[in-house]
């Protein structure tokens, strides 16, 4: 195991912002930390950095405990949100001032610095200073300068926020492929969600300090395993009463239990596209959203507003129209317990009387 983190714990005066978060990550593997502003991710990454100090617990990297190492003895590199730059340094100099700092020869620094403005896309760009860059450009010279010398373990916190979306998700796969082609292990922090399921290995989900939830962006989307995972990834629409949903009136035998219900597990149309229309119940269209490959659809079921997803090849709905509506499943949740329900009508339908 390449990092190994148990029991972790942080303290700020009275604020508990880290509490018994437990881990491991395997070399080579690229982790997203995500969750809500305030939910301890960023404490967690600069502990791992040697940045804060751990009140309780143990930080393992390749088998050595490195609780009391200083950042620079632990092999890692940094990059920081707002890239850190040093403005009166042109480009060779930022990447370079790592490695004079460890003293390494002139000429080997030379050489490293000529394989990391190759590698990050800067040729041309060397003698230029940080002000001559774009925000693109000087996040590339903030991760050359993180990689200048040969860390085992990347360290990023919030990389992609002060960059345009064009350039942003340019970014994303540009890192992804580096991080494939070196091979090294990193921890990305970020609140965003498409970021983090386009880029990651695993997603860690951090929210009020604890870790809710470990695994692939696919894992975690299908099968959530707090109700905050399951509302927090993707959009979704919670109703209070699941036993009121047609087909999930046996969820009344867990008084409290409530139902997450997401885009994907909702079907809109006539009566005539469905082969099954015991299970489904009448709603009205109130709003349609073009995404550009799919509409997203807004449609009220009495009391209850859902959304779902729309192909281009099916007939338009539209706002006013009156529609059926198919749940098929739903997250169904209560104080105890979590777990997903299939529509049980279509299962065991009931007669349909004409």
């Amino acid at each position: 195991m390449h990092i190994e983190v148990s029991g972790l714990y942080k303290k700020f005066g009275d604020f508990q912002a880290v509490t018994d978060v437990n881990f491991e990550i395997e070399k080579g593997q690229l982790i997203g930390l995500l969750g809500p502003s305030g939910g301890g991710k960023t404490s967690i990454l600069r502990m791992l950095a040697g940045l804060e100090s751990v009140d309780k617990g143990d930080i393992v990297f390749h088998g050595k405990r490195v609780n009391d190492l200083p950042p620079q003895e632990r092999g890692i590199g940094f990059v920081f949100q707002n890239y850190a730059l040093f403005k009166h340094m042109t480009v060779e100099g930022n990447i370079a001032f790592g490695l004079e700092v460890k003293k390494w020869s002139k000429a080997k620094i030379k050489d490293r610095v000529a394989e990391l403005v190759e590698l990050t896309g800067l040729s041309g760009f060397e003698k230029r200073y940080p002000h001559q860059l774009s925000g693109g450009q000087r996040q590339r010279v903030a991760f050359a300068r993180a990689l200048a010398p040969e860390p085992q373990l990347l360290l990023l916190d919030e990389p992609f926020a002060a960059i345009d979306a064009k350039i942003r998700h340019e970014l994303r796969s540009w890192l992804r492929d580096m991080i494939d082609r070196l091979g090294i292990t990193s921890i990305f922090v970020t609140h965003d969600q498409d970021e983090a399921i386009e880029v990651a290995d695993q997603i860690m989900i951090i929210n009020k300090g604890r870790l809710e939830q470990k695994g692939t962006p696919w894992e975690i989307y299908k099968n959530p395993q707090s109700p905050f995972v399951a509302e927090f990834i993707g959009e979704s629409t919670i109703v209070e009463d699941a036993s009121s949903l047609r087909g999930f009136g046996n969820a009344s035998d867990w008084p409290g239990t409530k139902a997450l219900i997401r885009p994907e597990y909702v079907e809109v149309g006539k009566p005539s596209d469905f082969k099954l229309l015991s299970a489904t119940e009448s709603g009205r269209v109130r709003h349609v959203h073009f995404r550009g490959s799919e509409w997203l659809v807004e449609v009220e079921v009495g009391s209850t507003r859902l959304v779902t997803y729309r192909s281009l090849e099916k007939e338009i709905v539209h706002p006013g129209d009156e529609v059926q509506v198919l749940i098929h499943r739903a997250y169904l949740f209560n104080n105890n317990d979590s777990w997903i329900m299939e529509n049980k009508l279509k299962e065991d339908p009931m007669p349909v009387h004409i």
